[in-house]
This record gives structure tokens, sequence and C-alpha cells, in this order.
């Protein structure tokens, strides 16, 4: 059984996810909070599997609980609700560390699934509209690949580390650490996997080698 924990500032929110996610026989809530305080209190009581929080809170936001979290653990799965998801929200959330972040004109059924994936990859972040905000972004001015942060981005396709790209291209490993870390800044990726996937969609890369 997976655990909930609720952070949001209005009861009928509150009261309204905990009605849907106790109709699914894999999810429990086992409690709630109204501020980002009693949430990081509750959590730390609690130790629930998954934390859902409203992006905005009296005291702060459902990010500086994610931050909190993340700090301490890798395994809590946290979902990022707002009645704002544009892009800069998107990413703020993908960068504090959040599983994955949830519109809350979302139907009911996307929040589940949204708890179930933070439950069993926390550090794996989605979002509906996560694919088509790093193309805006990207779209919108970012910086482009330098040619050696194209030859490192392919070898990343390929499957190498860092310290086997490195070797490859006759460059120290920290070296390839810091071009890897600007591709993925340029993308507005947090991972391989996601900065793979915004090249394929800008057309940086054509096609990605199984196993990747």
């Amino acid at each position: 059984m997976t655990t909930v924990l609720l952070v949001d500032d209005h009861e009928l929110i509150r009261s309204g996810l905990a009605a849907v996610i106790d109709l699914e026989d894999d999810l429990t809530v086992v409690g709630t909070a109204a501020t980002v305080a009693a949430g990081l209190a509750a959590i730390e009581r609690l130790a629930p599997d998954v934390v859902v929080a409203d992006l905005q809170l009296p005291d702060g936001t459902g990010l500086d609980i994610a931050r909190a979290v993340r700090r301490e653990s890798d395994a809590t799965g946290l979902v990022v609700l707002t009645m704002h998801s544009g892009d800069d929200q998107i990413f703020a959330a993908m960068e504090a560390g959040a599983s994955g972040f949830v519109g809350k004109d979302a139907p009911a059924q996307e929040v589940v699934r949204t708890i179930r994936h933070a439950a069993v990859s926390p550090r794996s972040f989605v979002c509906s509209g996560l694919t088509e905000a790093m193309v805006r972004r990207v779209g919108a001015g970012a910086a482009r690949l330098s040619d050696r942060e194209h030859d490192v981005l392919l070898l990343l396709a390929d499957g190498l580390g860092a310290a086997a790209i490195a070797e490859r291209l006759f460059m120290s490993e920290s070296t390839a650490k810091s071009h890897i870390g600007h591709i993925y800044q340029k993308l507005g990726a947090a991972n391989r996997a996601q900065a793979l996937v915004t090249a394929m969609r800008i057309g940086l890369l054509s096609s990605v080698q199984p196993g990747t």
C-alpha cells in the first residue's frame, strides 16, 4: 500500500483529493497539512511514500517542501500541484527534485497516475506538458550547443558515461562532466533521458541507440 500525504491550504481540495485517492486499492492518505511547516512536520512524523503538495502555500511553496525532502531522501515521491502550470513552473518543479507536476485542472486519474509514478520512480520527473515545454525553451532562444558539446551529446546518445566520453574525446573526465552539465542546462533537462528526448525533438539527434 502506497501512503500519501496531502499538503494544500484549501480544505476543499484536500478533502477532494483524499476522496479520489482513497478509492484506489493501492493508495491511502495518511495525513494532510495546510502549510510548508506543517507539511514538513507531518513528513517527519508519518514518513509517507508520496507527498502531494500545492505550489503556492501560505508560508512558502511546494518547491520548498520538495527541496527539503530531497536533501534528506531520494526515495520519497514528490508531486507538485498548481493552478498555474506554465513552463517556468514545470522547470522549477523539475529542478527542485519533484517526481511529477500536475495542473489542478487535470483529470483526477492523471493525479493518481502521477502519484503511482512518484512511488516507484521518485527521481524520474513526469509532466504531461514537459516535452512541449522543453521544445519551447530551446526554441525561444536558448544557446545552441557548441561543436564540442554536440560531440559529447552524440556519445551520450551512444550510451557512454563521462569517463568513456573523456577517453574518446581526449579530455579530462571533469571537462566531460562540465560539457554534460552545459548540455543539460541548455536543453532544460535534468538527466540524460530528458536531454536525449529534447535533442531528438529539436533535430540535434536523428536517433538514439538501443539501450540508452
